[in-house]
């Protein structure tokens, strides 16, 4: 019998699975790293630790625990946390640790000279994003004028499913999803890298070649395969960001089709019929040619559950506090008796691009406890949620279908006032565990395995939360706080 192996390096685990023809999940392995915080605004991996020895960790891990022969494995599809921004020598080594997505915000200054040199307009309209956190050309020019050495030694510049590609397969390629945040590098209406809005900083031929999700990239070689007990010359496809991954194994795969994750950050996928030109959101090239996506993101979500966690339940068990949390706070009302929270702990990304914003608990007074703080928290982050909604909405996106996905969808408190706050109805399906499954499912597509329509069987629909109608006017004067709280606090960063 076949089968398909899917990696996902994220930003504090990475998680393996194998599956079977029929979609069946086999084996699957998991492993904890940590995102080193240099200084205040930065956030990095280390590339070979963490996203190759972790990748090595799990395969080898679910080839011995399963008894499969490595020879059954098909394909392997892997994603990761994107986008980031990794410099490598000619051997391929990581040059130092890599920079991660929208929460290293350290290229601040350079978003800004691009934004007035090449012009907001045109960058809008040629790269199809505003230049913020998350783009990786800022980044880009961050390394060449603080690290002159280390770009001096650069041979290419990679993200996460690229150096996993590359280890496995010798071979420098990047999924156009993933390249489409590479602005100003990457131009979306040609669908290619070009130098002609941003030239003299980096020579086009250190990014990448571009291929689409599905496109064999290439071969497992002697060496990756002695690494990781994989069979030499199993076909590996190009793969593409963990969130992308993720949407493909919620059933997000067609036009109004919607994936919200919950994760260490929300993420969010709208598939939409064409480009959305709108510079509050993110837009890529979906995996496949002639789709298109539209993106939002918030800075801190996950996140800043472990920072309530570390800093307000020092007595609790650190691997169940979150749980033991929530279920506190199950125990204050919808709305927690009045406070509402600005979650902008690491600026904000979607839908107000300002890296200088920062948190607001607001209406606290002596009666409040730590079980109405952390609902403020799960119910600020819903707010947040609920703004990117608001903004597709102007932009004339509205979706016709939302999957949640992640880790926090475990958190009933958090998915719930989701749902109350948004107004929306959010379906799950029956295997959660993620951008792996989705790895492992695009393997399969790639070799005419699987179809998209089979999803649906991989993957049944399992639940959907609704929202509850009586809470409806609470919340809506409670978002109203929520949603000047930043204007008026603006003026005093």
């Amino acid at each position: 019998m076949k089968h398909y192996l899917g990696v996902d390096i994220g930003t504090f685990e990475t998680k393996g699975v194998i599956v079977s023809a029929t979609g069946e999940i086999v084996a699957q392995a998991a492993r904890a790293h940590r995102m080193q915080v240099p200084q205040p605004g930065w956030a990095e991996h280390d590339a070979g630790q963490d996203w190759w020895g972790d990748f090595v960790f799990v395969t080898r891990n679910m080839l011995a625990g399963s008894g499969i022969a490595a020879s059954s494995i098909a394909a392997i599809g892997a994603s990761g946390i994107g986008p980031c921004m990794l410099p490598v020598d000619e051997a391929g080594a990581p040059l130092m640790n890599a920079v991660l997505y929208g929460v290293d915000t350290r290229a601040a200054t350079e978003i800004g000279d691009l934004t007035q040199q090449i012009g907001a307009d045109v960058i809008l309209g040629r790269c199809g994003n505003a230049l913020t956190s998350q783009a990786v050309g800022p980044k880009i020019l961050w390394l060449r004028r603080n690290r002159p050495e280390i770009f001096a030694r650069t041979h290419k510049i990679l993200n996460s499913s690229s150096f996993l590609v590359h280890r496995l397969t010798g071979r420098y390629t990047i999924d156009h999803y993933s390249a489409g945040n590479f602005s100003p590098f990457y131009l979306v209406d040609e669908q290619g890298w070009s130098g002609e809005l941003a030239p003299g900083i980096i020579p086009m031929d250190m990014l990448p070649e571009l291929m689409w999700t599905t496109d064999i990239a290439g071969h497992v070689t002697a060496r990756a395969a002695a690494e990781t007990g994989l069979a030499e010359g199993t076909p590996v496809i190009a793969g593409t960001i963990d969130a992308a991954a993720e949407a493909v194994s919620a059933g997000v795969l067609n036009a109004g089709d919607l994936m919200l994750m919950y994760g260490s950050t929300i993420f969010i996928i709208l598939i939409t019929p064409g480009r959305v030109r709108d510079a509050r959101l993110w837009y890529a090239p979906w995996l496949f040619p002639g789709q298109h996506a539209s993106m939002a993101g918030l800075s801190t979500s996950g996140t800043l559950t472990h920072w309530f966690r570390d800093n307000f339940a020092k007595e609790l068990p650190q691997d169940t506090a979150v749980t033991e949390l929530a279920r506190e706070a199950e125990g204050s009302p919808p709305g927690a008796r009045g406070l509402v929270l600005l979650p902008y702990f690491s600026g904000e990304r979607t839908p107000i691009h300002d890296t200088r914003a920062m948190g607001i608990l607001f209406g606290l007074d002596l009666t409040h406890t730590r079980a109405d703080m952390f609902r403020a928290v799960l119910e600020g982050i819903a707010h947040g949620t609920r703004h990117v909604f608001e903004t597709y909405a102007e932009a004339g996106q509205a979706p016709r279908a939302i999957h949640a996905v992640g880790g926090g969808t475990k958190n009933r408190v958090w998915t719930q006032a989701t749902s109350d706050i948004g107004g929306i109805t959010q379906v799950l399906r029956q295997k959660t565990i993620g951008a792996s499954y989705g790895d492992a499912f695009l393997a399969a597509l790639a070799l005419g395995d699987v179809t998209a329509a089979d999803l649906d069987r991989w993957n049944p629909v399992a639940s959907s939360i609704a929202p509850k109608p009586e809470l409806k006017p609470m919340y809506d004067r409670q978002h109203a706080v929520f949603r000047g709280l930043y204007p008026a606090a603006k003026e005093f960063l």
